[in-house]
């Protein structure tokens, strides 16, 4: 067992780049893909034929068509409809594309259906990686057009390739070996390009249903514990068991700024209203709550005493803390921490509203009871997926 100080593992000397937005990150990502000489890995939750969807497809078979050996990796529901539109399409272009857990039928309940690939990364030649929340998908094909999906990523040089490299490659391997797809299983590949690169210590941390069941979950604790000052977390989907509550209510009481911006508009329902049912506890120990207007929020970055900060795919809720794949960058660097801090400032300044708590202290008993009930609907659902039997996991 690694020893606790030990964990995370982080290295230092990275060059690591905030990028705000699709607007910011898909010209990154295709840019690198257009400059890629041996390798690209590319793994996503959502992969749509759309407008960006065709920017980055093309990247990738102009990497392939002048020998780039360039491995796609999809989730089998959040890409299903890419899978049977245009699979084939890119295989016959050279690109080798593997689905994670297939969809085989769209109303079929099976246990296991909500174990989904939530993580999108991508490596580029082992000297280049890229590490956020945003999908494959045009970020204004939204009800607001005129806005984007507000989000965030990251553009990653030096020793931090090491594990994101490694983790990409065990993955592919993995869905090649579970798929039956012995033909597209990894030879050889490059070393990743590990040395050093710029002045930031950073770590790798991803979930998964073997032994990185709650490494994120206990990075977020760890940090959150030790706040002395404040903590600014925004989140898309904020659903967070019994410990995380705690810990957030906990820091607050000990005379920490607790900030936390959520998705204010209506995009998945049940888990919109279940979040609810957590705000009047939070706002009775001070914790602030804002609420996302301007666009629809998906983000999954927090940064807690101005010198911590996590970029990444994992969300608040026991979907991506219990059942997802899924990865984070923990970064330990006032720089960073200060330019994720100025920006989340400025998505609240300009696009959000604070709840007041006399407001939700006054919630009729009807309304309440609908929210806990969205919440109860949730629980069942994860319930379903094979965590509703062990109670300490449950209330997570």
């Amino acid at each position: 067992m690694i020893p606790r100080e030990l964990w995370p593992h982080f290295s230092e000397g990275n060059a690591i780049t905030l990028l705000e937005t699709g607007a910011e990150f898909f010209p990154a990502l295709a840019l690198a893909i257009d400059h890629a000489r041996k390798e690209v890995f590319l793994e996503t939750y959502i992969f749509r034929h759309d407008r960006i969807g065709e920017l980055i497809t093309d990247a990738l078979v102009r990497a392939a068509e002048r020998g780039v050996v360039v491995s796609l990796l999809v989730d089998g529901f959040g890409s299903r409809d890419f899978v049977a539109s245009h699979m084939n399409l890119l295989v016959d272009k050279g690109v080798r594309m593997l689905v994670y857990r297939r969809e085989v039928g769209r109303l079929l309940l099976r246990r296991h259906r909500l174990r989904r690939l939530h993580r999108k990364l991508a490596t580029i030649d082992g000297r280049i990686a890229f590490v956020g929340g945003i999908n494959i998908i045009d970020d204004h094909n939204t009800a607001l057009p005129d806005h984007p999906r507000h989000d965030y990523a990251i553009r990653i040089e030096g020793p931090l390739l090491q594990p994101i490299h490694d983790s990409a490659r065990r993955l592919w391997e993995l869905v090649a070996w579970a798929s039956f797809r012995q033909r597209l299983r990894l030879k050889d590949t490059l070393e990743p390009r590990t040395d050093a690169a710029g002045k930031i210590s950073a770590a790798f941390v991803i979930r998964d249903n073997l032994r990185h069941r709650r490494d994120i979950e206990t990075a977020y604790l760890d940090a959150i514990a030790n706040a002395t000052d404040e903590i600014v977390i925004a989140n898309a989907y904020f659903l967070p068991g019994r410990r995380v509550r705690k810990a957030l209510t906990g820091a607050a009481d000990r005379g920490v700024r607790v900030i936390i911006l959520l998705q204010g508009r209506v995009e998945y329902a049940l888990q919109h209203y279940a979040t609810k049912a957590l705000y009047p506890a939070l706002l009775r120990h001070g914790v602030r709550i804002f609420e996302y207007h301007r666009s629809f929020l998906h983000a999954k970055v927090a940064v807690i005493d101005g010198h911590w900060a996590t970029v990444g795919s994992s969300n608040f809720d026991p979907f991506s803390l219990l059942l997802a794949r899924e990865g984070n960058v923990i970064i330990r660097d006032d720089g960073f921490a200060r330019r994720l801090r100025e920006r989340l400032d400025h998505a609240i300044s300009t696009g959000a509203t604070e709840l007041e708590p006399s407001r939700w202290r006054h919630k009729s008993l009807f309304k309440r009871g609908l929210h806990w009930i969205a919440y109860a609907l949730v629980r069942f659902a994860v319930g379903l997926s094979g965590y509703g039997g062990d109670r300490d996991t449950a209330e997570r």
